[in-house]
């Protein structure tokens, strides 16, 4: 059991926890590993206070979802299985991958959504909305390259058009509407949206 090891302090902390509970955590890891069990969302969060603290380069970080239907790990290999997501998270090796953040002050580590919308949209001097959509996601660019990935997803009455398109930067101008961040829902509806790489890559175990 984890719980049983000497080399491993486990923390309960709430659902998306915040400055109160992982900056204490943060700044006594020294050169260990952080471990995150939970939601998505709950990874967003931890993420936005390595951000916060300045910790991100230096910190490997590991995740252990409490969903098979995790997006940060269909989008980076992870396991979804407990037993061999906590074995990569206390063995694997970190590997840099790009995150994203927003003009919200908020991070991306998976998945973002704004759903629906109508307006205009430019992945860096690209325009790949003008008009509506039934959703745009986001992502950072699994391959690491470019930073991010915009879909425009139609709905059609069979299956859906997809156009997707790689770049540092995504702007939105739209009218009001919902924007979702690794599964966490902005608390306002939004008529404006960037995502945009940070200079600096996350250290994701993913690795054996």
């Amino acid at each position: 059991m984890v719980t049983e090891r000497d080399d491993i302090e486990v923390l309960a902390v709430p659902s998306r926890p915040g400055k109160a509970h992982v900056d204490a955590v943060v700044s006594d890891l020294g050169d260990r590993r952080l471990v995150v069990a939970g939601t998505d969302a709950d990874l967003n969060a931890v993420v936005l206070r390595l951000l916060r603290t300045e910790r991100v380069a230096d910190v490997p970080l590991a995740y252990v979802p409490s969903s098979p239907d995790s997006e940060v790990a269909a989008l980076w290999g992870l396991p979804t299985s407990t037993g061999r997501a906590l074995d990569l998270a206390l063995g694997g090796d970190p590997d840099k991958v790009p995150f994203l953040r927003d003009d919200a002050g908020g991070v991306l580590v998976g998945l973002g959504v704004v759903s629906p919308v109508r307006g205009v949209g430019y992945c860096d001097d690209d325009n790949v909305l003008r008009g509506q959509a039934t959703r745009l996601e986001v992502t950072p660019d699994p391959d690491g390259g470019a930073g991010l990935v915009v879909r425009v997803v139609q709905k059609r009455l069979f299956g859906s058009k997809v156009k997707a398109t790689a770049g540092r930067a995504f702007q939105l101008g739209c009218l009001p509407t919902a924007v979702t961040s690794d599964g966490f829902a902005h608390p306002r509806q939004m008529n404006k949206w960037t995502w945009y790489r940070h200079t600096e890559d996350l250290r994701l175990v993913r690795g054996v």
